[in-house]
């Protein structure tokens, strides 16, 4: 980026990736001023550390400042909000921390490997960065996980794995991963990106530029959006067909990355290699492991990789096992293709759910999951949404309605959990919505859930 040619570079929002893209921006001689309209005491030390480099930062309601000729925009900005929309109409081109992370390379440049989906990225990214590095490479994942991808970009890394939301993948345009994947689609985010074909639009960003197309051949829309790509692979649960990776009994196989996909194979895990075990689990090792071998990531690297990868908190995690019911600790299912996905997983299941569902619809998820259920525990903002689609769906499984809004009522939860539950069944906490009606996040409302587990297993 010439400094000659760009008068101001306008960074809107001093969270994470803002503060980040105006560090970088500075470095490399820009003016820069960034606009932040909350004023709290985490924004004016961050506006403090930024004025010693040379930024601006003005605070209060953010007007597009004279001379702007470039803004980078904070992911969760709305395209419409006024300022973007005054950019807009100034002729200003907006752009998010990845773009911008994406220009500011400088040769050579690391490659990315990049993903993203509904749910699974930061499982996925994770174990992809486990399997670079099993393979002796210098690898890191940025993006919507860790370090903000500007940040990484010119690094000591031979190879970047990049987590993108379908916010980030909106404001960018000429990314060009070596690879990139999508996990899957299902609707979320509706209300920002104002339909689901909008949504899916984003996520099919990611492919536009990328050298190796990588789909999940049983998600309707991943093999939709890589349908006009020449250079694809796909990834399934089932036995892969030539140009796949899937599973073959109890091995995780590649049938694309080897001499000959049509009369070969190249083993590459076991699925007990996969930790937690659990189908939506298995789709993200084959994901992680489509864009490895992309990469050149040998076999061997692979599995050891998927062997060294510690998951992530509140993602099909074990809490204890009290009275011969399992309890485990799914928070992170914020929406229903994630409970979806979790409830997969389990035979007999007590189901913990409620929460802010955002507008989206549960009857699928119930219908689909009414035969493993043996009971229902809901909490939460919108519990009686998924009341009520039970209701119509599993009639027949007992229902437990828990009120309240103040964290305590998870006590009250495991309760009624165990109480409904029988030796051999899984009490799920799996809630198809967000937390903040109740909770800090998700992480506080998975580690309220363990604490209600362990106090469970102490009377």
């Amino acid at each position: 980026m010439d400094a000659e040619t760009v008068n101001v570079v306008v960074v809107a929002g001093l969270g994470v990736s803002g503060a980040a893209a105006a560090r970088a921006l500075a470095a490399r001689g820009e003016r820069v001023t960034v606009l932040e309209a909350a004023d709290g005491e985490r924004q004016r030390a961050t506006a403090a550390e930024l004025a010693e480099l040379g930024v601006e930062v003005r605070f209060g309601e953010p007007a597009l400042p004279a001379g702007t000729s470039l803004l980078v925009t904070s992911p969760g900005w709305r395209p419409t909000h006024p300022l973007l929309v005054a950019a807009a109409d100034a002729g200003v081109e907006v752009i998010g921390e990845v773009e911008l992370a994406w220009r500011l390379r400088q040769e050579p440049a690391a490659p990315w490997l990049a993903l993203t989906g509904t749910n699974g990225k930061t499982t996925a990214v994770r174990m992809l960065t486990s399997m670079l590095s099993a393979a002796g490479h210098k690898a890191v994942a940025v993006g919507n996980v860790g370090v903000p991808t500007v940040e990484a970009v010119d690094g000591p890394y031979d190879v970047l794995a990049v987590e993108l939301s379908s916010f980030q993948l909106h404001w960018s345009s000429t990314l060009a991963p070596l690879a990139a994947a999508v996990l899957n689609v299902a609707p979320d985010h509706i209300d920002w990106h104002g339909s689901m074909e909008e949504y899916a639009a984003a996520k099919a960003r990611v492919y536009a530029g990328a050298g190796t197309v990588v789909y999940n051949a049983d998600d309707a829309w991943s093999s939709r959006l890589a349908e006009p790509y020449a250079s694809r692979v796909g990834f399934t649960l089932a036995v892969p067909r030539p140009g796949q990776l899937g599973v073959v009994e109890d091995l995780l196989v590649d049938r694309a990355f080897v001499a000959d996909p049509a009369t070969s194979a190249e083993e590459l895990a076991c699925l007990a290699d996969v930790r937690p075990f659990a189908p939506h689990n298995v789709a993200n090792a084959l994901a992680a492991a489509a864009l490895a071998r992309a990469y050149g990531v040998p076999p061997e690297a692979v599995r050891r990789g998927l062997r060294e990868f510690t998951p992530d908190p509140h993602r099909i995690a074990h809490v204890a096992r009290v009275g011969e019911v399992d309890y485990v600790d799914d928070s992170k299912a914020t929406n229903p293709h994630a409970a979806a996905a979790s409830l997969a997983a389990y035979e007999s299941v007590v189901w913990i759910a409620g929460g802010q569902l955002k507008g989206a619809d549960v009857d699928d998820l119930v219908r689909q999951a009414a035969p493993r259920l043996r009971g229902a525990v809901l909490l939460g903002a919108d519990r009686d949404v998924i009341r009520r689609a039970l209701a119509r769906h599993a009639a027949n499984v007992p229902v437990v309605d828990v009120p309240g809004q103040d964290t305590g009522v998870m006590d009250r939860v495991v309760t009624e959990a165990a109480r409904l539950a029988t030796p051999g069944d899984t009490v799920l906490l799996a809630p198809a919505g967000a937390s903040l009606d109740m909770f800090a996040g998700y992480g506080a409302r998975g580690e309220a859930f363990a604490r209600a587990v362990r106090r469970l297993a102490a009377r």
